[in-house]
């Protein structure tokens, strides 16, 4: 599906991107995050929206940590009105199925605002055909579970690899994946804007679900926009990422992509798990039932075992008051109301144990259907769909430098004395092997960018263009 043209709409309170957001939560809660959008330098609106759903440590064990983005399409304000819609409502519902596992309440939830914005959009003419990508990401303490429709990306960034966790639901991913072609070659063939699932065009979606991955200490998650992914290289995302605070980490590659024109809104979502969020995994966990009716399962399967072990106890209760019980013998033989009681007493609990007994078997030996369960240990989908190094070096360093010095030609004469000095400061600490060091002077150097742009935002005249600004490093 493509992408309609997006309409000329100037309201300059759209260009003010939100302030970032950086997140830690509770005592026991060591993952920090940080979530921005922007509306890039050629949109008049910004159709993107994301959502995170924080969690202090019981919610952690139960529903998990919660991030989203979402990449809305249609013409005039129904792409925005469709990926708003997502953000308000997928985190909602999710937490409102928790008596369903994470990966089925995430699943029912992607499908229940898909049938919501479908609904809307064929409400009216003005929103026929709205809708939007959704990328979501629940860590949670057996690991990390992506769901996702369209061609927003979820990645996870470890010991130097970048892995994307999600796959992109486009023609040009098709063409690769399906039809023999290389990446080049898929490029090539078909536009990059044209994917084939989205949220809300159709009553139904196929959601894609992926995990749960396991987590380790220092993982850091990245959940973006194709305005990230398209302007900046898995590589370049990895390093930025990895080496900096995940609200640094947030900035930079935001402002990476306005160096680079920024073609289309931007947002990325980042998150560093710590000590409480590494994955704790046990034979014993309980499988996760992937449908509703495995879920019915699973509860009559806990209730028969409650009802055997009520029957069991009350069988044991109804030996104890039994008259002729060495327990009681003696006192009932002393006197005929403890006597009566006894017997009364006994006889009851035997007809409980006998009623549990029967509501036990009866669940055993029904034996429904049972739904597809997911055992620990198990996994969903065949993710990470990608692996690439994004360990630093310097021809790693030097291509971000490198866009960042050609575009500091359009500065005020202070800016670019400025931003090349620390350019130049940036590819010292390379060439000496201080990688960090030379990653920290790069992100100094693209918030001067970032600043000259936001500056200029409140009285430029937005211009769309058909072609993309030149890419002094295009993504492999």
């Amino acid at each position: 599906m493509s992408r309609p043209g997006r309409a000329i709409r100037l309201d300059f309170a759209l260009f003010r991107h939100p302030p970032e957001a950086c997140r830690r939560v509770g005592k026991v809660t060591s993952l920090v995050s940080s979530d921005r959008t922007d509306i890039g330098r050629r949109r008049a609106s910004n159709q993107d929206a994301k959502a995170v759903l924080p969690a202090n440590p019981q919610q952690f064990r139960s529903r998990g940590w919660f991030f989203m983005v979402a990449d809305g399409m249609g013409a005039h304000a129904a792409g925005e009105l469709a990926s708003a819609m997502a953000a308000d409502r997928v985190p909602k519902i999710y937490e409102q199925r928790s008596q369903f596992s994470p990966p089925l309440a995430l699943r029912l939830s992607l499908e229940q605002v898909n049938s919501e914005i479908n609904a809307k959009g064929e409400s009216g003419f003005e929103f026929k055909g709205m809708g939007t990508t959704c990328t979501t990401l629940v860590l949670l303490p057996r690991g990390a579970i992506v769901g996702h429709i369209g061609d927003s990306r979820c990645y996870r960034i470890r010991g130097g690899t970048i892995e994307q966790l999600s796959r992109d639901h486009s023609l040009v991913w098709e063409l690769e994946s399906a039809g023999g072609m290389s990446r080049e070659q898929a490029n090539d063939a078909a536009p990059k804007n044209i994917i084939t699932r989205s949220m809300g065009p159709h009553t139904r979606v196929d959601v894609d679900l992926e995990g749960p991955f396991p987590v380790n200490v220092g993982d850091v998650f990245l959940l973006c926009s194709d305005g990230l992914s398209g302007q900046v290289t898995d590589e370049e995302i990895g390093l930025l990422a990895a080496e900096l605070e995940p609200q640094e980490a947030v900035t930079a590659l935001i402002g990476l992509a306005l160096v680079r024109g920024a073609p289309d809104n931007v947002t990325v979502v980042v998150a560093r798990t710590g000590e409480e969020e590494a994955s704790k995994t046990s034979r014993k966990d309980e499988a996760w039932p992937l449908s509703e009716e495995a879920t019915t399962n699973q509860r009559q399967s806990h209730q028969s075992w409650t009802a055997l072990t009520i029957a069991a106890a009350c069988l044991l209760a109804a030996l104890m008051f039994n008259p002729l019980s060495m327990l009681t013998k003696e006192a009932c033989l002393a006197s005929e109301t403890v006597r009566a009681v006894c017997l009364f007493g006994s006889i009851a609990a035997l007809m409980a144990a006998i009623a549990a007994l029967l509501f036990a078997f009866s669940g055993f030996v029904a034996k429904p259907a049972r739904g597809r369960m997911l055992s620990p240990g198990e996994f969903l989908g065949k993710g990470p769909y990608r692996r690439y190094d994004c360990t630093p070096t310097e021809p790693l360093v030097e291509g971000i430098v490198a866009s960042v010095e050609q575009s500091a030609e359009h500065l005020a004469p202070p800016d670019r004395d400025r931003t090349l000095s620390i350019v130049a400061r940036a590819r010292q600490h390379a060439a000496a092997g201080s990688f960090h060091e030379a990653v920290t002077a790069v992100a100094e150097a693209i918030t001067i960018h970032t600043s000259d742009i936001e500056a200029a935002r409140s009285d430029e005249t937005i211009r769309i263009s058909s072609e993309p600004p030149p890419h002094p490093h295009p993504p492999a």
